[in-house]
Formats: structure tokens, C-alpha cells, sequence
């Protein structure tokens, strides 16, 4: 039950997006999770709080997964002070060092030598965390994948790689960018436990990572996930989305991870329509005061716009 609503509460979110952004009240980038929501709810389902995570520019989910409020992600979308990054951010910059939360990141594959760094400290902390990097398929495409995925094998660091392999980088499908399409086989060269798991299935995404993470903190070093997944929504809203065929897409809905989970919960006896209708409304009332929340919360004064651009001389505290 836990696992459908907080895959409810992602595309709920998102959709109530697209509304705000085609009415004008969202400005800039906005990149939708729809479809992949069973990769970031089976992830998290296994992280403890003691974790790190660190996101791509496609990470509502994933904030939302690890726990941080929709109020505090919907502000940060609307580019005010009470988000959860000062309104600094938006939609591809969500951060929450108070979860462990350490950001979206607009530059592809530039996660992974951050959360690399994050797994080292703790290795050399001797702390038994885990630190979790989600990145697309695209990113193998650039050097920070082959870095960091050397040194973590190297130097045996507590890290999980998740590929969020949904066969398309921005409008690049898969086999146009790479020759071996096999991608959790290209991770196993470098000598790390590496497999692919059906990105569109929540339970076998949770069972992959539970695997992986509880290898991780007995300290069998670095592991690798493909999950196969789909984003039924075009790269971007500026995406006009000519690179796919619609029939595509289609047969890729047939498998939403959603529906499966509440088609199967219902065959099991396991979800009535009335509990059903109880977690819509408790989240249709949830997003509903988060874009209250967030209208009603101040922008930043342009006298401030300057803090947090420059530090001042070390010893010296800034006001």
C-alpha cells in the first residue's frame, strides 16, 4: 500500500505540474518522471535515512520518494523562499542536505563523481552508508559514467549505481548512441555486481535494491542497476516529441507501473475501491495546499539575490 501511494503521489504531482505550467504560473525547464515512478519509490523503499542520495534534472520523483514534502517541492518549482532550495533552484535543482537529499544536477552523468565522493568519505568515516546515484542512460555516453565507476570498483566504495535506462537520451533513442545496448553487461567490466531488473515493476525494483544494498553495507563494494523503464511524457515541456512513434509510447502504457501494482494488489485481495478512493483524495488535499502553500509564500527580495554567490575571506562571517 505504501508502495502505490507514494507512486500516486509522483504522478499526481507531476500531472498537477503540467497544468501549472501550461497555465504560465511554472517557468523554465521542467523534466517529468511520468512512467518511471517505480524506480525511484523501489529504490528509496530500501535507503535508511542515514543514506545519500544524489538526482539527475528529472528528480520530483526521487525528492518526493525520499521524503521531502510536496509543499517544499512545489515552492522551489514556483521559485520561492520556503522551497526546499530557497527558490534558487527550481525544478532541476531540488536539495535537501537535511535528508540527505543532494540534488538534482542539470549536467548529465555530473551526479556521479559527486556521489562518489560522498561513498569515499563515508569509506574513510568508516560509516556503513550507502550513497545512491540515479542517472539516464545517456549519461554512459560521457566520461564521469567510466570515472566513476572505476574508482568505485577501485577503491571498493559503498555506492549503488541506478541507471534509469528509459532507451532514450533526450531525443537520442539507445542503439544510435551505443553499440552494446546491454548497459548493466558494460558495467560488470568494471568489475562490479552489476544487473538489469524490470524498471516498470515496483516490487521487483525494490527487491533488486535490497539485494544490492544490503551487499553494499556488508561491504561487497560497488553495485550497478539497469532499471528498464519508459517516460510516457516527452523529454522536456519544451519537447515537441517527434522522435518516438505514438504506438510506442502506447504499448509502453500497457505496462504502467502503477496500474500493474493495483491490478495485482486487487487480485490478491490486498485494495478495495473505497481505500482506493482514500489515497486519492488524501493526495488530491496534499497537492492541493502544497500549490496554495507556494503561492502564497515570498519571492526573495532582490536585495538578497547576491547572498550565496561569493564567499567571503575565511575567518570573516558574513551576515
Amino acid at each position: 500500500m505504501e508502495l502505490l501511494e507514494a507512486m500516486l503521489r509522483i504522478r499526481r504531482f507531476e500531472e498537477r505540474c503540467v497544468e501549472l505550467y501550461s497555465a504560465a504560473r511554472i517557468r523554465g525547464f521542467v523534466h517529468l518522471y511520468i512512467g518511471e515512478e517505480a524506480v525511484a519509490v523501489g529504490v528509496n523503499e530500501t535507503l535508511t535515512p542515514e543514506d545519500a542520495v544524489v538526482s539527475t534534472y528529472r528528480e520530483h520523483g526521487h525528492a518526493l520518494a525520499r521524503g521531502i514534502p510536496a509543499e517544499a517541492v512545489m515552492a522551489e518549482m514556483f521559485g520561492r523562499t520556503t522551497g526546499c532550495s530557497g527558490g534558487r533552484g527550481g525544478s532541476m535543482h531540488l536539495f535537501d542536505a537535511s535528508r540527505r537529499f543532494y540534488g538534482g544536477n542539470a549536467i548529465v552523468a555530473g551526479g556521479l563523481p559527486l556521489a562518489a565522493g560522498l561513498a569515499l568519505a563515508d569509506r574513510m568515516r568508516e560509516q556503513h552508508r550507502v550513497t545512491c546515484c540515479f542517472f539516464g542512460d545517456g549519461a554512459f555516453a560521457e566520461g564521469e559514467f567510466h570515472e566513476t565507476a572505476n574508482l568505485a570498483v577501485l577503491w571498493n566504495l559503498p555506492l549503488l549505481l541506478v541507471c534509469e535506462n528509459n532507451l532514450y537520451a533526450m531525443g537520442t533513442a539507445l542503439g544510435r548512441h551505443e553499440a552494446q545496448t546491454d548497459l548493466a553487461l558494460r558495467a560488470a567490466s568494471y568489475g562490479m555486481a552489476a544487473w538489469a531488473v524490470d524498471g516498470m515493476d515496483v516490487e521487483a525494483v525494490e527487491h533488486a535494491a535490497r539485494r544490492a544494498t544490503e551487499a553494499i553495507r556488508a561491504g561487497a563494494g560497488p553495485h550497478f542497476l539497469e532499471a528498464r523503464t519508459y517516460r510516457f511524457r516527452a523529454h522536456s515541456m519544451y519537447d515537441p516529441d517527434r522522435y518516438r512513434d505514438k504506438s510506442e509510447i502506447e504499448r509502453w502504457k500497457t505496462r504502467d507501473p502503477i496500474d500493474q501494482l493495483r491490478d495485482r494488489m486487487r487480485e490478491n485481495g490486498e485494495l478495495g475501491g473505497e481505500e482506493l478512493t482514500r489515497i486519492e483524495r488524501h493526495l488530491t488535499d496534499e497537492i492541493d495546499r502544497a500549490v496554495e502553500a507556494a503561492e502564497q509564500a515570498p519571492e526573495e527580495p532582490v536585495e538578497d539575490l547576491l547572498r550565496h554567490v561569493t564567499s567571503g575571506p575565511a575567518g570573516v562571517r558574513r551576515l
